[in-house]
Order: C-alpha cells, then structure tokens, then sequence
C-alpha cells in the first residue's frame, strides 16, 4: 500500500481533497491530511510517504523548503506542488526538484486526480524486477560470492572468539572483497521467503538471486551491505549505512529503513509473486556480538512471523540477550538440526521430507545402537519444542516419546513420531489463528475506547508495535472491511448514540468523535447516514 499526504493550510481544500483521495482506492492508498508545513515534517518522520500533494505558499515553512527536508527523508518520494499563484518562479523553482509535479488548484479535482494515478503508475512500474536489473550492478563472480558466504557462516559460528581483532578482520575482508568495515557496527536484517509448494533447489536458488537485485536497487546508494543464506534458507543481510545517510536523517536510520523494506517487500510481490519478512536489528552491534544478535533475531523471527505473511518485524529492545549455559545433549547431525528449524518455523511439507530422509538413514544403520541414537535425537527435537511452548498438555499421548522400548517395533516408533509431529504443527496452526483474534479484538477496543483520538494507520500500528502496511492487510484479512472503514463504522454509530441526547451540541458531538471541525463532521455524517446532524436529531424527537 502506497502513501499519500496532503498539505494544505486552507482547510476546506485539504479536506476536500483528502476525501476524494479516501474513497478513490482504499485498498491500494493510505491518505493522510495536514495543514501546515511543520505537521508534514513530523509525519515524514514517523513514516514512509510516497507521494506529497502539497500548497507552494503556505505561512512558516513554504511547500518548496518543506520539499528539500522530505528529499532528505525519502528520496523516492514523489512531490505534486499544488498552488493558486502562476508566477513563473515559482513554477520554475517546483520543476528543478527530482520526481516533482506542478498543478494551479484552478485545474480542478479531475486534474489532480489524473496527476496522482499517473505518479501512482509511475512508482509501480519504477518497482518492475526489469527496470531494477538494468540499474543493478554487475554480479561479482560466483566463486568468489562462495568464498564470502563460507567466510560470514565461519563468523557467525562464533564471532566473539573469531573478531576480537579488527585489524585481522579487515585484512581478510580485503583479500574476500567484502565491502563492509570491520571497525563499524553492523545492522542484521533477517529475511523470509515464502516459496511456493514444490518449489525446486534450483528454482529457490534463482529467487534469492532476484531477490538480492531488488534489495540491492534498492539500497546500495544508502548503505554498503551483503547477504548470505543461512542454515534455515532464510537470507541474512548484514548492513552498514553510508556517513551521510546516517547524517540525513539524524542518527534515525532504522525507519528508512523499515520504510526501504516495506518497499522492497511490495517489489518481490509484485515481480516474483511471494511475500518476504524481514526481522530487523534496532540498533548495529559491533562484531563480536553478531553471532547473538543472530541467533536473537532468528528466536524473534520464529516466534513473530508466520508462513506467507508480509512484515518488517523492528528488534527495538537495543538489549542483547547475556551469554547463558547450554544444556549439555547429543551433538546432533545436519538433519536432525535442519528437523528443528523445520519445525520452528512451521514449515510441515519439508519437515516431513527431512523426516522420510532421517527414516532411510535409520533403516541403514549397521547397529541397533545407531538407530536407537538417532530415534531419540528426533524424539529430543520435539520435546524441545513442546518444552519450549508448555503444550505438553495439550498434545494426546505424548508418554511414549522418550521410551522407544514401548513400541513393538522401531517402525513403529518412527510412525509415532510422524503423528505426534503432525499433532504439533494442527495445534500451531490453531494458536496462530487464535493468537490473531486476540490481537484484532484488543485494536477494535482501543478504537471503540479513543474514538476522539489521533486513530491514523500509523498510531494504531505505533500503539500496537506493528508495521502500518502490515497491520492494514492483517485487519483487512481478519475482519474482512478496511481498517478507516471500520473506524468510521464506530464514529458513525457512537455520533447516532450521542445525537439522541439532546443537551449535548453537535459541536461537542464531533469533537467526541475526533472531528475538530464541525463541516468535516457534518460531510462525514452526511455521507455515512444521509442526514446531516440536525436532521437525524430532529428524526429522533420526531419518531
């Protein structure tokens, strides 16, 4: 979903417009309203804006100098200038500034609106994996990108052991050609691709090609970054912005950055047809502790972000979890850790692969003991996770998971593993879905609750620790209408209940409902009943 904010100290204007923009495509627009310069600057700070439809001439900040700090800000932004005043300079001036448009406000609403679609157009086919591969740079060599690969997993095995010397480690990012800097602190962003079933080692390895063409356009005049595809299959990109990207937006790189991603997320669906999440480190950390902040991120990863959904999931917690003692256990081989990941991040089709490959392994063994080792470090997977989540009771016959002397053959305890597996990822399945009614229901009380408050996209999202896209198509998903839909709902209903006492005024009505002026409350009403205020009031003393 795409942004739009306008700008305009004349209110009837702003209002006006923002209606039209409200209903023209809700499920492809988020449109915001402000009516001056400063109150711009602090939305552009909260959030992503893609497109600025503002006034030149405004008091304070003119929409010209309020322009040059949203270019700082995002530079992708798109800004349509929109004035009553025809002089020549400042047409002149619009026309210099990147991705701007100039309009006199006598052209009317079907003129702005074409301008809006066009530029809307514009940003789509600007996101199009053809236009991103002709501006990406050359792709080094495969070896060498191996090489480098090979040399991130060695470091993130242990990187406080291996980087504690930094002289030592940029000397071999210069023979590996690794662009980033080993005196810098680094950011971790970890990505999850959704892949379609049945999806092929070769077709997945070309994804994650793509993938890093796009994420590269999309960065690579911000920040020296590279990326690598960990144990899991998900990507891994460890990420260092440029001195004046830090400098533009004053030490706050981390919400370009979740906006960048949101970005980078809608041109993977749009070219490759699959969603990507991101969890993100809140702050970088110095070599030595990426191991840590790796191994959080994943931990967050699996518990935040499910299977096919589009997120940016911010770690701002700024806190690294402190080195604790690791329960001493078997040393378990590549299959069996790849079983947990698997199961982790409920991915049932190749857990079941890996588990049919586990089963082969078993009924070659040479010795009973062998197999024997191998059931039970499957069986210790899963009781790890049911450990980890307290669903011991919630899962039927689960006694004979550690005594495999139980089962009349090693067939059939192997089979029970099967079933016990499939129990875990139904009821994971059912807490997922459980999990997000509790979370709607909670945002649907807070409105009901604050319907006089500031209930935009990005505070609900702020309030409830989501990302704004991500919380319009989760609310969408679950409740089937737009989120600005079912708050109008709410703020119709509560004005109809308000409008029945007769000794409140219709001005305290609309401030009761979050309209601070009184027309914008009478267009509103108007448009949702058919009656405007007093009309439906006199309704009431009529019946």
């Amino acid at each position: 979903m795409y942004r739009l904010l306008i700008v305009d100290d004349e209110e009837i204007i702003t209002d006006g417009l923002y209606e039209v923009f409200n209903r023209l495509l809700p499920d492809k627009l988020d449109v915001y309203k402000v009516y001056s310069a400063k109150s711009a600057l602090e939305w552009i700070s909260r959030t992503r804006i893609d497109i600025v439809l503002t006034d030149i001439r405004m008091p304070g900040m003119s929409g010209l100098e309020m322009s040059e700090q949203i270019r700082k800000y995002w530079p992708r932004s798109k800004i349509i200038f929109l004035t009553g005043y025809s002089e020549f300079d400042y047409a002149y001036s619009a026309l210099q500034i990147p991705n701007a448009r100039y309009l006199l406000k006598t052209e009317g609403f079907d003129k702005i609106i074409e301008t809006v679609q066009e530029v809307l157009l514009e940003i789509e086919q600007g996101n199009k994996l053809n236009e991103l591969l002709e501006k990406s740079q050359e792709q080094r060599h495969a070896m060498e990108v191996i090489a480098q690969g090979n040399y991130l997993h060695h470091l993130l095995q242990d990187s406080h052991t291996l980087c504690p010397d930094t002289q030592v480690l940029e000397s071999e990012f210069r023979k590996l050609k690794i662009s980033l800097d080993a005196e810098s602190p680094v950011m971790l962003i970890l990505g999850r691709l959704t892949y379609p079933g049945g999806t092929s080692y070769l077709d997945r390895s070309e994804i994650v090609t793509s993938s890093r063409v796009i994420w590269n356009s999309f960065l690579a005049e911000m920040a020296r970054h590279t990326g690598i595809v960990d144990r899991h299959g998900d990507i891994l990109w460890l990420l260092q912005p440029f001195h004046n990207a830090e400098a533009a937006f004053n030490g706050h790189f981390s919400r370009y950055l979740e906006g960048t991603l949101e970005l980078i997320q809608d041109s993977c669906r749009e070219t490759l047809g699959l969603t990507i999440a991101f969890a993100v480190s809140g702050s970088a950390c110095e070599w030595k502790e990426i191991s840590r902040q790796y191994e959080r991120l994943h931990r967050l990863q699996q518990v935040k972000i499910g299977d096919g959904i589009s997120m940016v999931l911010i770690d701002r917690t700024g806190q690294l979890e402190p080195d604790g003692a690791k329960e001493a256990g078997v040393r378990l081989n590549q299959r069996v850790e790849n079983l947990a990941a698997h199961l982790d991040a409920g991915r049932q089709e190749r857990f079941l692969e890996t588990l049919v490959e586990i089963k082969e392994g078993i009924h070659r063994a040479v010795s009973v003991e062998a197999a024997t080792e191998m059931y039970y470090t499957v069986a210790l997977v899963l009781l790890s996770y049911m450990n980890r989540w307290n669903i011991h009771g919630l899962i039927n016959d689960y006694g004979k998971l550690m005594r495999l002397d139980e089962h009349l053959s090693l067939k059939e305890g192997i089979n029970y593993l099967e079933k016990l597996a499939a129990g875990i990822f139904r009821l994971r399945s059912s807490s997922e879905k459980e999990r997000s009614s509790e979370v709607i229901e909670r945002i649907c009380d807070y409105i009901h609750s604050n319907l006089s408050e500031d209930l935009s996209l990005v505070r609900l999202a702020e309030l409830h620790y989501f990302n704004p896209t991500y919380l319009s198509r989760f609310f969408k998903q679950e409740q089937g209408i737009n989120l600005s839909e079912y708050i109008d709902n709410c703020r119709s209903a509560k004005a109809k209940e308000l409008l029945g006492n007769d000794t409140l005024k219709i001005r305290d009505v609309a401030m009761c409902v979050g309209y601070e002026a009184p027309h914008s409350f009478t267009r509103f009403f108007k448009k949702t009943t058919g009656m405007t205020p007093q009309e439906y009031r006199e309704s009431l003393i009529n019946i």
